[in-house]
């Protein structure tokens, strides 16, 4: 029997061959490509719901946390989103070929500055089998191709759909290794598959803290970090109140198991007095738990919520469940000064109706995505137009913020002359 060290080089080669032939497929192939998945996944629904459910059973007999066993499970709406993304995927421009920038020099070049495709893509992730179908088709449609390397917990999930996902590529007449998952279920293939420089081109890690600094440390792959969602809600003094209560609801509540879920609120001391008795009686209502300084004690126990003292764990804390770090602040400088100590770099937002308020604290906060006015819950590929996404890059480099299509290029440069020869 091969080890797994020769397995994954295998798979990774097929990999690199196949995203030689994508990078030349053109952008109808891909997208009939496309809409067939998705027609796929419609048609085989029954096939992978019951593919998940040996996952799930196997999730809760090994008592996995009942956030990740959401995360794992994938029904029939579930897989009818994914498959209406891939539609919209299909229906979106496609970058490769497109020139960025182009000028002609005084001796006659013509320089153009194209996008094409990264090559071979690997993707490293937990438990959310919807990222092996959102992967697969940003890849195929920004030209390359994806190794997968889900968690063992999806494990029937993900063969059930790498196999519905590759009938269509073939029928479309692409390479069924454009789409593959990394063989072996420990550590040993993930370990492999860091190292198989030369053969992957980028690698994106996706889960918890210890799985995306586990890969930063380790890999000798370049690595798009995506990072954890320590995301904040401030309440400015002139916000409307009304509006205020919506967003922290929906931004906490809607889905507490994701990373574009807030975990603070931060509450100017001139709005507390009118906001917090409303809010946390909301939060209240959605069964929030309360992780608060001194200063807001008496509006908690006044609405009867259940509450404990912050200390510097919850400020720093990414919950996936229904806690909330809660702080009233002096002004938007110690909002901002809170949030530029705990924040995680991914999504912020501040309620206002102060224009300048509103625009120092876009310019302060250092963060991939900041709403004005707006849900944390909007920080995603989907809500953005993306059709869905490879994940949220909370780094500075090349990708941040939800990544799509275009995030997933690189550039070439095209020197075209009449025989022209340096000087």
């Amino acid at each position: 029997m091969e080890n797994v060290e020769n397995l994954v080089q295998v798979t990774a080669k097929a990999s690199q061959l196949a995203s030689w032939d994508l990078a030349t497929a053109s952008r109808a192939t891909k997208d009939r490509a496309l809409n067939l998945m998705s027609k796929y996944l419609e048609k085989d629904l029954a096939f992978i719901v019951e593919e998940n459910k040996k996952d799930l059973a196997a999730a809760s007999e090994n008592n996995l946390d009942p956030k990740l066993i959401d995360r794992l499970m994938l029904n029939e709406s579930r897989i009818q989103d994914l498959a209406a993304a891939l539609v919209l995927i299909s229906g979106l421009p496609d970058p490769i070929g497109e020139v960025i920038r182009g000028w002609v020099q005084p001796n006659g070049l013509k320089i153009e500055q194209v996008r094409v495709p990264l090559g071979v893509v690997g993707i490293i992730y937990e438990a959310r089998p919807n990222v092996t179908v959102d992967a697969a088709a940003i890849c195929l449609k920004s030209g390359n191709s994806v190794l997968l390397r889900g968690s063992a917990s999806a494990k029937h999930t993900n063969l059930a759909l790498v196999k519905v996902l590759q009938s269509a590529l073939v029928e479309s007449g692409l390479p069924a290794a454009a789409i593959q998952m990394v063989p072996g279920d420990t550590h040993e293939s993930v370990k492999h598959l860091m190292n198989a420089r030369g053969l992957v081109d980028v690698l994106i890690p996706r889960g918890g803290a210890g799985l995306i600094e586990s890969v930063v440390r380790e890999s000798k792959i370049p690595v798009i970090e995506t990072g954890i969602g320590n995301c904040h809600v401030y309440v400015d003094e002139s916000a409307d109140i009304e509006m205020a209560t919506n967003i922290i609801i929906n931004s906490k509540v809607q889905r507490c198991t994701v990373c574009n879920a807030a975990e603070t609120l931060l509450v100017h001391r001139a709005i507390a007095e009118k906001f917090l008795p409303v809010a946390f009686s909301e939060l209240k209502n959605s069964g929030v738990t309360l992780h608060i300084d001194k200063n807001i004690e008496s509006y908690a126990k006044a609405a009867k919520i259940n509450y404990e003292f912050a200390t510097d764990e919850d400020w720093a804390a990414e919950y996936y469940s229904l806690d909330l770090a809660a702080k009233i602040v002096e002004n938007l400088d110690e909002a901002v000064a809170h949030i530029r100590q705990w924040s995680s770099h991914h999504t912020e937002a501040i309620v206002t109706n102060s224009v300048a308020n509103a625009q120092k604290f876009v310019a302060q906060v250092d963060s991939s995505a900041v709403m004005v006015n707006a849900s944390t819950r909007f920080t995603d590929g989907g809500e953005f137009g993306f059709g869905a996404e490879m994940g949220i890059s909370n780094q500075k480099l090349h990708a941040r913020g939800p990544m799509g299509l275009i995030e997933m290029t690189s550039s070439k440069y095209i020197v075209t002359g009449s025989g022209q020869v340096r000087l």
